[in-house]
């Protein structure tokens, strides 16, 4: 596989920091392709084995058929009742497991089946993670060999509980965001849509740990009214219609309706923030369209969810309604919207849910490593999918400031363009490009403030013109030909002083008698010389 130009710079980066540390980090975005970077990582470097650690199953099997695919090399997987090669003299390139397998067992870990020694560098998927004491303790354990390398991956480096990375990796190998990954064409671009719902009040709820209360919050999303408000708007995108056109036909005819458009629906991810949410937001699609939503969480049988799953990644389902199970990790580039039915402060939160959207359909991207960004753009717009949807509920947030689009895509814009499109999009309830629309902000606001700073200058000037000719009086120095010898030398209309003449007959030649003028004719003068000064200085 021939790897994408960052993909390269991200390999090459990670090897030149581990000549110095042992430890390192790198940032990429959702759906950057870090699985391809680690494999292309574990190839090129011709190690006896690597051993790769996920949190979750759906990643573990993932990371194997990625892994397989890239480099040709079958991982084992170290995971409930697979068990990989732990002789260490076997052919196995490595072994792919998950951090709960690794410490399970009473007096004996799994992880101690395998000796330190036995392997050569250690991959950590979705690194954010590290810092708890279940991966401390799995790299604790290998790391008594003097000799292994680790890395970890993360589209969120920052996490919630403010525990920094650093007391895990030494050095930033490679960091690239979201924003970055639209510009150059790697990923979908972001329309943002914001839905007003009647009676959404989030203005009492208690803040714990940088975000809502969960449990103030379950019982607002969980309101009969609140469900009803989510579902209804959210049928009007999946299915392409224009807002507030149900509104417009009565409940029991929605569903006539919507079979007569003959409309594939948009796929769709639903997060919410309980069970009771999921299952009644679930219930209520399939009571207009038959069949097309199901719901999962974490209690739901792993048998059930890969079939669940699988039936939302061949299309037979179009919307999954979640609760905190597709947050990380899930890779379905046919996810086309995001409805945002668990508002959130916290903006890794937020930025792992649109992750879910922004890849690229297959195909689209693929073959044009070599191309510009702006020929990968118009690939994508011209694709099925040309961008992705991320839609909020709106309601009374009160003192809570809500994360959206605008925050993770903002990049090192200004919080004055991010803030006045927040507030353009709320009004309108229309969706926009998030990028264009912040970037076209920016530009406004610096046209606007240095329009502001010309009129400030201009004004500036005019002050400056106006009091010399405030000082000058009706002294005209380049017109001027005789004067009078004044009479009272002590005052103002007194003679002219030495020092003034000496700076009349050097810059202002045009003066034929300089002599002759009152202290009060060259110091006029001598003001209105200044102010020109200062007008050419500007």
């Amino acid at each position: 596989m021939i790897l994408r130009d960052y993909q390269l710079a991200c390999v090459e980066s990670i090897i030149e920091q581990w000549k110095t540390v042992q430890s390192t980090i790198v940032v990429l975005y959702t759906g950057g392709g870090k699985t391809v970077i680690f494999s292309d990582l574990i190839t090129r470097l011709r190690l006896k084995r690597a051993l790769v650690i996920a949190h979750r199953e759906e990643l573990i099997h993932q990371a194997h058929r990625k892994i397989l695919e890239v480099s040709g090399l079958d991982f084992g997987i170290e995971m409930a009742d697979s068990r990989a090669d732990d002789n260490l003299f076997s052919d196995n390139p490595g072994v792919i497991a998950t951090v709960q397998t690794l410490l399970s067992g009473r007096k004996q870990k799994r992880m101690h089946r395998f000796k330190p020694e036995y392997f050569d560098i250690i991959i950590i998927d979705e690194c954010h993670r590290s810092t708890s004491k279940s991966y401390v303790a799995i790299l604790d354990y290998f790391k008594q060999n003097p000799n292994l390398k680790v890395v970890g991956f993360t589209a969120t480096p920052k996490r919630a509980d403010g525990v920094g990375m650093g007391n895990i990796f030494q050095s930033t190998a490679f960091d690239e965001d979201i924003r970055e990954g639209i510009n150059k064409g790697w990923l979908c671009n972001v329309t943002q849509q914001f839905i007003p719902v009647h009676g959404l009040d989030y203005s009492h709820i208690k803040t714990e740990k940088g975000d809502f209360n969960q449990v103030q919050l379950a019982a607002v999303m969980e309101a009969e009214e609140n469900i009803a408000g989510v579902c209804h708007p959210a049928l009007e995108v999946i299915y392409g219609l224009p807002p507030k056109t149900l509104e417009k036909i009565p409940v029991p005819e929605w569903a006539t309706y919507i079979a007569s458009l003959n409309r594939v629906p948009r796929r769709t991810i639903v997060f919410t923030v309980s069970v009771a949410q999921a299952e009644a937001c679930s219930n209520i699609f399939n009571r207009v369209v038959s069949n097309i939503s199901e719901f999962v969480c974490g209690t739901t049988d792993r048998f059930k969810r890969m079939q669940i799953l699988g039936r939302f990644a061949t299309g037979k389902t179009a919307i999954v309604v979640n609760v905190g199970v597709l947050t990380e990790g899930y890779d379905n580039p046919f996810v086309e919207v995001i409805i945002q039915a668990r508002p959130t402060k916290s903006e890794i939160l937020y930025r792992q849910t649109i992750g879910r959207s922004t890849r690229v359909l297959p195909g689209v991207v693929d073959s044009l490593q070599n191309s510009t960004p702006e020929e990968r753009k118009a690939a994508i717009a011209a694709s099925a999918k040309p961008f992705c949807r991320v839609v909020d509920l709106v309601g009374n947030s009160g003192s809570h400031t809500l994360v959206s689009c605008m925050d993770v895509l903002a990049g090192k814009l200004s919080s004055e363009a991010r803030e006045r499109v927040i507030k353009k999009a709320q009004g309108s309830g229309k969706p926009i490009k998030v990028m264009e629309a912040l970037d076209r902000a920016e530009v406004d606001l610096r046209i606007e403030k240095e329009q502001e700073q010309k009129k400030q200058e201009e004004a500036r000037k005019a002050k400056l013109v106006a009091k010399a000719k405030f000082n000058v009086t009706d002294v005209n120095p380049f017109g001027y030909s005789s004067v009078s010898r004044p009479t009272n030398s002590n005052g103002w209309n007194g003679s002219i002083t030495p020092k003034q003449l000496k700076f009349i007959q050097r810059f202002n030649r045009e003066i034929k008698d300089p002599h002759l003028l009152t202290k009060n004719q060259a110091r006029g003068i001598i003001s209105k010389k200044t102010a020109e000064w200062e007008e050419r200085k500007h």
